[in-house]
């Protein structure tokens, strides 16, 4: 099986300091931990094999760039075992929260043990590429088991899923958080489609955006003169709805050389938001908020 995988490659194992200080408090709200695979295995039923990425090494990028908090996002590759995740949250000593993936099956009893392990939210990879669905009917009823706990409900989805469901984004009483701009390429910047029907949806109070994923725009043709200022407009929006996320250690690219440096993700800040205050209730009020830091 292990050879008709794809293998990611590492990290940058040498982050570069951004080109400004992020400010205390700065949160990660996005990243990934892989294993050790001797700790916690792989499922066999992945679509991809990850070079080790321990929490340790999370928290030496983390450190370099000038992160304090993080949200770890459960990877495809661990599928329903939440141990890693519970695993970094604990040695993250406060500063880390967790986001698991649906799991259908789980009852309320599970999502409160999750709870109290620092589990925040619950994410719904909706993109079939990735070997993610959507099934609405499995989609309200984990909603309804995680609604006592006020968990974030988290959406990996492509661009054609907010023309589809919008209204049932609108109609969710808990916090929704899109991840990765909800893919919008925006070749044509604020005039495309997608990006419309998302700036609309950010006129809603429970919708929140997560500024992350610039490498996998890019990567698949955006132009970063445009991706800057699609950023800036949804910032703009919704200045108190917007998180950002270094997507680490870069799961989705394959080829030599794609794979970017965190610090110079992290400098992108200063385009996206060249305010300071806007830039620190990015990095630090915003997930303080909506994570419970």
């Amino acid at each position: 099986m292990e050879a008709k995988l794809r293998v990611t490659l590492p990290p940058d194992p040498n982050p570069r300091r951004p080109t400004f200080v992020p400010p205390p408090g700065t949160c990660d709200t996005h990243f990934h931990v892989f294993g050790p695979p001797h700790l916690f295995p792989y499922a066999d039923a992945r679509r991809y094999t990850p070079p080790a990425a321990p929490i340790e090494h999370f928290f030496g990028m983390a450190k370099a760039v000038g992160i304090e908090r993080g949200v770890m996002v459960q990877p495809n590759v661990h599928r329903w075992d939440s141990a890693s995740t519970l695993d970094a949250i604990a040695k993250g000593d406060g500063r880390l929260r967790g986001m698991i993936h649906a799991n259908p099956n789980f009852t309320e009893a599970d999502h409160r043990k999750l709870h109290a392990g620092g589990v925040r939210g619950v994410r719904f990879n909706c993109i079939v590429r990735t070997g993610g669905s959507f099934d609405e009917a499995r989609f309200r009823h984990v909603i309804s088991q995680v609604a006592a706990f006020a968990w974030v409900i988290d959406l990996h989805i492509e661009p054609d899923f907010l023309e589809t469901h919008a209204e049932l984004i609108r109609s969710i009483a808990l916090p929704v958080l899109i991840d990765h701009f909800a893919n919008v390429h925006s070749m044509t910047g604020r005039d495309e489609k997608h990006f419309r029907i998302l700036y609309d949806l950010l006129g809603e109070p429970h919708v929140w955006l997560k500024i992350s994923g610039t490498d996998r725009l890019l990567s698949r043709g955006a132009r970063y003169k445009n991706v800057v200022p699609m950023a800036q407009a949804l910032i703009e929006r919704a200045p108190n709805r917007i998180v950002w996320g270094t997507d680490w250690p870069h799961s989705n690219l394959f080829e030599p050389g794609s794979v970017p440096n965190d610090g110079d993700l992290t400098s992108m800040m200063l385009d996206y938001a060249p305010d300071e205050t806007v830039r620190r209730k990015i990095l630090v009020d915003n997930p303080a908020r909506l994570f419970g830091f």
